[in-house]
């Protein structure tokens, strides 16, 4: 388990790639989340010149929540169809060009037939939306820690891999 000193360090480094990658670009960045309760926005809003990227965050934990705020359709909410759902809604929301979205079963118990440790990212960018399965050990706060590093580590790749903005003359 990393320490919360390095998780910190780690979390501070993947926010500071992404907003720098968004920058670059000329993008917005938005997030989604219910498993984490905001721990993905708060590393991106205290990243380096946060004010010129970051759109903001919606925390949506209730399934009412999802489904009011991201028109998250009717769906199992520990899925890839609602991280997905999470991501776009949270776009036209926010008016973010890209957003991530996280959903999963932080513990004690399972959910919806899916074990402790069952997380679903999506990331939307302009080039579409992606969603990835992970399955992390731990505690909920291990599980939370994880998930919030790979969520910035998905959301800065996914940033990365679109073509940075032409130079303004």
């Amino acid at each position: 388990m990393a320490t919360s000193s390095h998780l910190h360090d780690d979390a501070a480094r993947l926010a500071e790639t992404v907003g720098s990658a968004a920058h670059d670009r000329g993008l917005t960045v938005g997030t989604a989340e219910s498993l984490t309760s905001g721990q993905v926005a708060v590393h991106l809003g205290a990243a380096p010149e946060a004010g010129s990227w970051f759109s903001g965050g919606a925390v949506t934990y209730t399934v009412e929540a999802k489904q009011r705020a991201l028109d998250v359709p009717v769906v199992p909410v520990i899925s890839a169809a609602c991280a997905t759902a999470m991501a776009e809604g949270a776009a036209r929301l926010l008016g973010a060009d890209c957003t991530v979205a996280v959903t999963g079963v932080g513990g004690p118990d399972e959910q919806e037939g899916q074990p402790v440790g069952t997380v679903f990212i999506a990331v939307h960018t302009p080039a579409g939306t992606t969603w990835e399965e992970e399955h992390f050990a731990g505690d909920p706060q291990e599980i939370l820690d994880a998930t919030t590093l790979r969520s910035l580590e998905l959301l800065g790749s996914a940033i990365g891999a679109l073509e940075a903005a032409p130079a303004r003359e």
